[in-house]
């Protein structure tokens, strides 16, 4: 199995940090929307985060987390790996599953094939989605990560899917990770129930 991640813990260092008071001059585009409900390991509903998706700039790639989200596959997802300054990553639907064994989540993915990158001129800013993958450019599967920071050093690497517009508190109250294990999260926090909104 691969490990899906966006980079090693080496390079994690450059990343920024987190704005502080929302995302200024964000506005929502035509969509869909996912909107995701997060909830701590204890189930306690934490708040709502909304993703407008770019279907324009990356066609392939909404239509599978659009196809994921009302399958269902997303609902009960922990967030797997979290780090401060950076991101929060989630989505595999294989080993990510809330309540069960947690050890291998970041190395699954869903039953469908992976997709080709579909890179394009948005760059990586506090609250944009991306996809990620393993070492193979065309890779990404179901796992996406939302930044929390500026990561201009994503761009052109990494497949961008959307931004988040609504809900910037509760992804910075994300549970973060361990720094030292790259980001893995004991606990974590998860995505309770992800719906699309066309």
């Amino acid at each position: 199995m691969r490990k899906q991640a966006i980079l090693t813990a080496a390079t994690l260092m450059v990343a920024g940090t987190a704005q502080a008071e929302g995302l200024p001059g964000v506005t929502d585009g035509p969509g869909p929307n996912m909107v995701i409900e997060v909830a701590g390991a204890d189930g306690t509903a934490k708040g709502t985060i909304t993703l407008d998706l770019y279907a324009d700039k990356a066609p392939a790639h909404v239509a599978r987390l659009t196809e994921l989200a009302k399958s269902g596959a997303y609902d009960g997802v922990v967030f797997h790996r979290v780090i401060d300054g950076f991101m929060a990553q989630t989505g595999d639907v294989q080993y990510g599953k809330q309540g069960g064994d947690t050890s291998r989540a970041g190395m699954g993915a869903s039953d469908l094939p992976d997709l080709e990158a579909e890179f394009n001129d948005v760059s990586f800013q506090p609250g944009t989605v991306g996809m990620a993958r393993s070492q193979d450019p065309n890779s990404a599967n179901s796992q996406f990560f939302i930044d929390l920071a500026p990561a201009t050093f994503l761009d052109g690497q990494y497949t961008v899917v959307g931004q988040l517009v609504d809900g910037w508190d509760v992804l910075n109250a994300i549970k973060k990770g361990d720094a030292s294990a790259n980001g893995a999260v004991d606990t974590p926090d998860y995505m309770a129930k992800v719906s699309i909104q066309e």
